[in-house]
């Protein structure tokens, strides 16, 4: 929930040239997100709801579509020019925000799919995985009856923007491969550009 509040934020923060709508729609669709998960457990999100669960994986994936649309448009002005890109200090603020966000609805994204889901995992994790951790290919090191947490898909969706690629935590389904990648392409194209762009200035 807090990583949904910090999403709601970095909404707020994004420049209007990295908006698609309005500036009160994005966070109107995180506080409908952020209802579905106190709706479906106020301490723990261990209720199995289909309802509740198609509407959250609707949700993200809007989040994940509004960030990609925001990474569009910062590279279209980037390509183009604006009165941000003559103000390195504006870029890289707009350019970590972006970021920022990328990483916070990959991470949602990743621990609302992962093995059905949040509520499924804390029942009963598969014998097949999406998403292999460390924990779970060698569970000597881990203590029983680990779970995957949302720190867990946090670090690996930092890790992903950072390394442009797994690091310690295997995809194994296809929309985690698919996922992984995407993300890593975004961060790529921020990070290169924004950086390039910004040293450009500066000097």
């Amino acid at each position: 929930m807090a990583a949904v509040l910090v999403g709601i934020l970095l909404t707020l923060a994004r420049p209007k040239e990295m908006r698609l709508a309005p500036v009160w729609v994005l966070p109107g669709v995180e506080v409908v997100l952020l209802a579905v998960l106190i709706a479906r457990d106020p301490g723990r999100i261990d209720k199995r709801s289909s309802l509740l669960r198609g509407v959250s994986i609707v949700v993200v994936a809007l989040l994940v579509l509004d960030a990609m649309v925001a990474t569009v448009r910062l590279i279209a002005v980037l390509i183009r020019g604006g009165s941000m890109t003559n103000s390195p200090e504006k870029l890289l603020a707009a350019g970590g925000v972006v970021w920022l966000s990328n990483l916070i609805v990959f991470a949602l994204l990743y621990w609302e799919l992962d093995a059905g889901g949040a509520a499924n995992r804390a029942h009963r994790m598969p014998r097949y995985l999406d998403l292999a951790f460390t924990q779970q290919l060698s569970p000597e090191v881990a203590r029983p009856g680990w779970r995957p947490g949302f720190g867990d898909y946090l670090y690996l969706a930092m890790t992903t923007s950072t390394a442009f690629s797994p690091t310690d935590v295997m995809p194994l389904a296809l929309w985690a491969k698919m996922a992984m990648g995407l993300q890593s392409l975004i961060s790529l194209a921020v990070v290169g550009l924004v950086v390039a762009r910004a040293v450009n200035v500066f000097t």
